[in-house]
Order: structure tokens, then C-alpha cells, then sequence
């Protein structure tokens, strides 16, 4: 007979990856002190400072009263990686769990790892690009309105960049109450339906993949996180085809996402990392020529996983050197972009004034 405390419907709690990382590793840490499961949980949820994490935890103690294994009650809360899950589930079949653990631990810090060097390299011109609109705004709302008034009480002919920002100014002017928080809204809500919202964020991800200079890190990050996942997924004795069907479940890149689909695909119909590669054309546009053959050679020789581990380190080190030229590259452009909004002002300003001067002159 089922205990009155038991949970038949399972709830999915939301938790940062954060917070995500700190459960996995704590509790990595405590299985392996041989700490008893119920008290390891009981432990974390007191220590958690994340509402959702302690909800999650209570969860899960009451799954394990009920005598679900630990990966049941992990896939029931929702609060892990579909990696950190397989490897729990393939630990407690092999009695590998504490092992495992630590290497799921060490995944949710790469992955935090590398989403940081994405971070890094966009939130610098982000924020410039932020507060140059913000400024741009301001003039154009409070600023232009009263160059308007002068330039429209002056009789001369304006020139058509002068006639434009007037005409700017004039419908801010009358308009602006409205228009700003408008604009201001939608661009909020594209960029949180193309960057942000679940659903639809691989818009932005597609975007990034075709933008210069940005494209280059995300494929090197991509190629070190394939290098690093794979690896530890062998390592911990998942076979090559479920291992790829994780990393297509852990990318947020579509492109990726198709080609680990792929890879996964074919090798469930027998093939090798050679024939795989050789059967999609565009595969060297998801891991470079010379990555391919490293992983080729690796599976020939039987030392794929420290190939793949060579691999994370090799391109983790190109995604260090790719971030840092980022942001130099990206410092000079979005300064031409400002210099460019603050000339054309000024141009719209002086030359109404001069041709005024060069009439009075005459």
C-alpha cells in the first residue's frame, strides 16, 4: 500500500545553473563521504538559500521514502541536465554512483565555464550599445524638438541631414510620450523572444552563428564542449551513441543539435566517426578538418576519450584568445558607431548655422 506522503504527480522546479551546479557537486561530495542519501538531501535543503532548490529537495526526499532511485527523483524534480541524469542513472546500475557524480559535478562547472566566456565577450558591447541608445534617445526627444523650433523660425533652405533630424525632433517632440515607451517595449520583446524565451531563443542562436567574429568563438566553444562532454560520457561507460544523443539534448545550437542528431543516427546503424563525418558534407562547418581526424585517429587506436579531452583543451585555449580579440576587435567598431551618431548632429547643426553666416555675409 503507497505511503500517504507520496507524490503521484511529479512537479518540474526551476533553478538557476548556479544553483544547479552547487547541488551536484555538494551532493557528489557527500555520497562520496558516504554520507546516508536522506541526510545528504536533508543537509542540502537546509544549506540551500534557493526556494525552488529546497521545494525540489523535499520532493525528492519524500520520492526516495517511497523507494524511487535517486535518478527517478532527479528526473521527477526536473532540476538536472539530461548528462548529469544519465550519469546518475548509469552509476547506480554500475555501482559507479559517487564516480559519476564527481563527473557530473565537473560538467555543470565547464558548462558554467564556457556560457561565462559567451557572457564575457557580449554583455561589453551590449552595454555600449545600450547606453548610446539611451543617449541617442534623449537628444532626439528632449534636444532636437528645440533645434526645430530655432532652424523653422530661420529663413533659409536647410540641407536634407538638417530637414531629417527636425523632422525627428518635430514628432518626438509631439509624439514622444507615447513613441519611446513603444519602441523602448517592442525592443525588449524581440530581443526577449530572439535571445531569451525558451521556445524561440534558437532565432538568436542561428543569428549568432552568422554574425562576424562572434561565429568563430561560439564554434570554438562548441568544439571544446564537445571535446570535454564526450569524453567524460565515455569515460563513465556511456556507449558513443547515447552519449551523442546527450550532447544533442545540451546544446542550445540548432545547427548542432541537427548534427549531433546525425552523428548519433548513423552510429546507431553501425557507423564510425569516419563514416559518419565523410556521409554530411557540411560537417566541418560543426568540427573543423583537423578535429575530425584527431577524433578519427582516436577511435582507431582505442584512446578516443583522451583525444576528445586534447580536443576540449586545444579549443578552450582558441576560445580564451577568440574572447580577448572580441572584445579589441569590437571596441573600435562600436566607437565609429557613436562617433557616427554624434557627427551626424553636429553636421545637422552647423550647416543650417553656416549657411546663415554665408548669407548674412553676403
Amino acid at each position: 500500500m503507497a505511503k500517504d506522503h507520496k507524490i503521484k504527480t511529479p512537479h518540474h522546479y526551476r533553478v538557476s545553473a548556479k544553483n544547479r551546479e552547487y547541488f551536484t557537486a555538494n551532493l557528489a561530495q557527500l555520497i562520496s563521504a558516504a554520507v546516508p542519501l536522506q541526510d545528504t538531501l536533508a543537509s542540502l535543503q537546509e544549506s540551500s538559500k534557493s526556494r525552488n532548490l529546497q521545494k525540489a529537495i523535499a520532493q525528492m526526499r519524500l520520492d526516495i521514502d517511497d523507494g524511487m532511485p535517486l535518478w527517478k527523483t532527479l528526473q521527477r524534480s526536473g532540476i538536472v541536465s539530461s548528462q548529469t541524469l544519465a550519469l546518475v542513472q548509469f552509476g547506480e546500475q554500475s555501482g559507479n554512483l559517487p564516480e559519476n557524480l564527481h563527473i557530473a559535478a565537473r560538467q555543470e562547472e565547464k558548462q558554467r565555464i564556457l556560457r561565462g566566456k559567451m557572457g564575457s565577450a557580449l554583455t561589453y558591447p551590449m552595454f555600449v550599445l545600450s547606453i548610446t541608445a539611451v543617449v541617442g534617445i534623449g537628444v532626439a526627444w528632449f534636444l532636437l524638438p528645440r533645434l526645430a523650433e530655432t532652424f523653422n523660425g530661420l529663413d533659409i533652405e536647410l540641407p536634407l541631414i538638417s530637414r531629417i533630424f527636425i523632422n525627428i525632433g518635430t514628432f518626438l517632440g509631439n509624439n514622444g510620450w507615447w513613441f519611446v515607451p513603444l519602441f523602448l517595449g517592442v525592443g525588449f520583446i524581440v530581443a526577449f523572444v530572439v535571445f531569451i524565451s525558451p521556445k524561440t531563443r534558437s532565432i538568436g542562436q542561428r543569428l549568432l552563428l552568422k554574425t562576424p567574429g562572434v561565429a568563430p568563438l561560439i564554434h570554438q566553444i562548441e568544439t571544446s564542449r564537445f571535446g570535454y562532454l564526450m569524453s567524460t560520457l565515455l569515460n563513465a561507460g556511456l556507449p558513443v551513441t547515447q552519449a551523442l544523443v546527450l550532447m544533442q539534448q545540451s546544446t542550445e545550437s540548432p545547427p548542432y543539435k541537427k548534427f549531433y542528431a546525425f552523428l548519433a543516427n548513423a552510429f546507431d546503424n553501425g557507423d564510425s566517426f569516419k563514416t559518419s563525418f565523410s556521409k554530411l558534407k557540411k560537417s566541418q562547418k560543426m568540427l573543423p578538418a583537423p578535429v575530425q581526424q584527431m577524433v578519427v585517429a582516436g577511435e582507431k587506436s582505442g584512446n578516443l576519450s583522451q583525444t576528445l579531452l586534447d580536443i576540449s583543451r586545444i579549443y578552450e585555449e582558441k576560445a580564451d584568445t577568440s574572447t580577448q580579440n572580441l572584445e579589441s576587435i569590437l571596441e573600435p567598431i562600436l566607437l565609429i558607431i557613436v562617433w557616427l551618431g554624434v557627427l551626424g548632429v553636429a553636421v545637422a547643426v552647423i550647416l543650417p548655422v553656416y549657411s546663415l553666416v554665408s548669407g548674412l555675409q553676403t
